[in-house]
């Protein structure tokens, strides 16, 4: 009777009460720079301290009518990403970042990249299920978001300072172009952004519907 009381924990509706689902935790993640300086395999991934996950915004579209205004979507905006490194005491964050930054725009030479293709990455954010590889069930991946078109708008060394215990962090601002996400075992398939659906073709700005409590 007590376990079966569990089922309760949840919120009820007209098709009963919903279980309560486990929820995605934030520490348990990954981050990958594909194409991000010159051979940078992984050495990036373990030095993360902490990434922002995609932001998109829509331009509001007012059409003024009568007494009211309608609203439609314009264009979308992608905020950029925030990725917090640890700056290790070999030097290959430090590297890595700085080779980014040379394909970007060469500092030395004045000579700046001949088109995007030259410079831009793939950064891909996978949230984590809390396996590990040395386990027989091994790691499996919730979701992915891949972001495409990367590049840095913003890279701050940070600061040094006696008085604290902290170790040095190297903060990256990345622009990107567009983004799809994957779910757990889809990998190519989208689930959120960049998934398949339907469009609606109508003729009509408001949006009305008959549907019940409408």
């Amino acid at each position: 009777m007590p376990i079966t009381s569990l089922n309760n924990f949840g919120v009820p509706t007209d098709a009963g009460n919903q279980v309560l689902l486990m929820p995605k935790l934030k520490y348990r993640f990954r981050v990958t720079l594909l194409g991000f300086g010159v051979n940078a395999a992984t050495e990036l991934t373990k030095q993360v301290v902490d990434v922002s996950r995609p932001k998109v915004g829509f331009e509001e579209m007012p059409l003024d009518v009568y007494n009211s205004k309608v609203y439609l979507a314009g264009k979308y905006t992608f905020e950029t990403l925030a990725l917090n490194l640890r700056d290790d005491a070999t030097g290959e964050v430090q590297k890595l970042v700085g080779q980014q930054v040379q394909k970007q725009f060469d500092f030395v030479e004045q000579a700046s990249a001949r088109s995007g293709i030259d410079y831009k990455f793939t950064t891909k954010i996978e949230v984590l299920d809390g396996g590990n590889e040395n386990n027989a069930a091994g790691v499996n991946v919730l979701e992915t978001q891949n972001m495409y078109g990367c590049f840095l708008t913003n890279v701050d060394y940070g600061d040094a300072n006696y008085a604290t215990n902290e170790a040095m962090q190297v903060a990256l601002t990345i622009r990107f172009d567009n983004m799809v996400q994957w779910g757990a075992g889809e990998q190519g398939v989208g689930v959120g952004i960049g998934a398949t659906v339907e469009r609606t073709l109508g003729n009509t700005t408001t949006g009305a519907t008959t549907a019940a409590g409408a």
